[in-house]
């Protein structure tokens, strides 16, 4: 299982794409195949070694001769994730989801009771003139 893990991170992060851009100076397209590096999943890893991700849970996850390697599997995708997001190679838009699947949370500020948000300008302007409108009927 430990070998198999391996080659799926060494397989991750050494994907292969082709790109393709306009270059301005030889006025011509250029393409370029570039490494890039994908995030580890359990469901990567299932669908890279064959095994069905029901199969992987119920056969390895929940034998304790694997229960250490299950474990670090699960660590290694967690931190490779942060990392991957930190550094900038995965969009931070993703962030929220991507990370939800680790059980971290955007952190959400309650306001006190009765507490009202202040309008932006724009709201604030448009609310001025519904009244003005409204008084003028």
């Amino acid at each position: 299982m430990e070998e198999a893990w391996t080659q799926y991170k060494e397989w991750c992060d050494n994907q292969r794409v082709l790109t393709h851009d306009f270059s301005a100076k030889n006025s011509e397209f250029v393409s370029a195949e570039l490494k890039r590096a994908v995030t580890y999943t359990i469901e990567g890893f299932c669908v890279h070694t064959g095994i069905a991700r029901s199969n992987f849970y119920e056969t390895y996850a929940a034998d304790p001769r694997y229960r250490d390697i299950v474990t670090r599997m699960k660590e290694e995708c967690e931190v490779d994730a942060r990392m991957k997001f930190e550094l900038g190679v995965v969009d931070p838009k993703l962030a929220a989801l991507w990370m939800g699947k680790h059980g971290y949370g955007a952190k959400v500020e309650a306001l006190p009771a009765g507490a009202a948000l202040d309008d932006d300008p724009i709201t604030k302007s448009l609310k001025e003139a519904a009244d003005a409108f409204a008084k003028a009927d």
